[in-house]
């Protein structure tokens, strides 16, 4: 018993000595203070800190939204004129619309043959530029303007011995001389020729026809081909399509030994 009551007499001591040498401790403790007191506080500041770190992060936010706000609106005028350029190629594509709108799509000729051989080489034999030799590896091309008193143009060729390849073409070009003129060049020199006027891809197989020309101004109207023309009379017409120049080019490129003698004649209808 003596021992209890010298233990609580310790206790109580220390507890007397203790909230005596350190009374704010219990003072701080127990006492309930607002929360607008605590300004003072490591805690209060560690929370201004805190919410002014949030306030800070916040702002970061709200200015790199407004960044990135600015960001996706300035690509934004990029992206218009992208679509400027996409109007511009839309302009240039609806402009050679309007060009191909001027030239209407071509009809095919009306093409024929006939037996007669003899008898049109007989008629042509007398006729003045109407034989000619296409040597081989060359192309002949018959240059023939359209004329205000007539309506179509027409054609006849026949060969001795051999095929021929055989096409027409027409060309928009402005007509600046009405005069009939004949044109006698190698292949490669036609190629070279045709590039310049930026004009057909090649003269292809003559067998499987030729190329599509590239040329805008130079529309096909029948592909180069071979024809027997050696077996028969091979003709045609075809009606003005408007103002131009019709092509028609018989092509010996593909025959690597043999001349070819064709008779021809080119000749205006109404």
């Amino acid at each position: 018993m003596e021992r209890l009551e010298t233990t609580s007499e310790l206790q109580s001591r220390l507890s007397s000595l203790s909230f005596s040498s350190f009374p704010g401790i219990t003072s701080k403790q127990c006492d309930s203070r607002p929360l607008d007191r605590l300004q003072n506080t490591e805690l209060s500041q560690s929370c201004t800190q805190s919410e002014s770190r949030a306030d800070m992060e916040e702002t970061k936010q709200e200015d790199s939204g407004q960044h990135t706000e600015g960001n996706e609106e300035a690509p934004a005028e990029p992206a218009l004129g992208e679509g400027g350029q996409e109007n511009n190629s839309a302009g240039s594509c609806q402009l050679s619309a309007e060009m191909k709108a001027e030239m209407p799509p071509l009809k095919p000729p009306t093409t024929w043959t006939s037996a007669a051989l003899k008898e049109l080489k007989a008629k042509l034999r007398t006729e003045e530029d109407s034989v000619v030799t296409v040597y081989r590896g060359d192309i002949m091309t018959v240059h023939v303007p359209i004329v205000p008193e007539a309506k179509k143009v027409c054609w006849e060729f026949a060969t001795d011995g051999y095929d021929i390849g055989f096409g027409i073409y027409f060309d928009w070009t402005p007509v600046t001389s009405r005069a009939i003129t004949v044109h006698i060049s190698e292949s490669s020199d036609d190629e070279d020729e045709e590039e310049e006027l930026e004009g057909p891809v090649g003269n292809g197989d003559v067998e499987k026809g030729s190329k599509t020309q590239t040329n805008s101004n130079l529309a096909e109207i029948l592909p180069v081909y071979r024809q027997d023309s050696h077996l028969s009379v091979h003709g045609g017409s075809h009606d003005f399509p408007g103002e131009g120049t019709y092509l028609l080019k018989f092509d010996n490129s593909y025959s690597l030994w043999r001349n070819k003698t064709l008779y021809y004649r080119v000749y205006y209808s109404a």
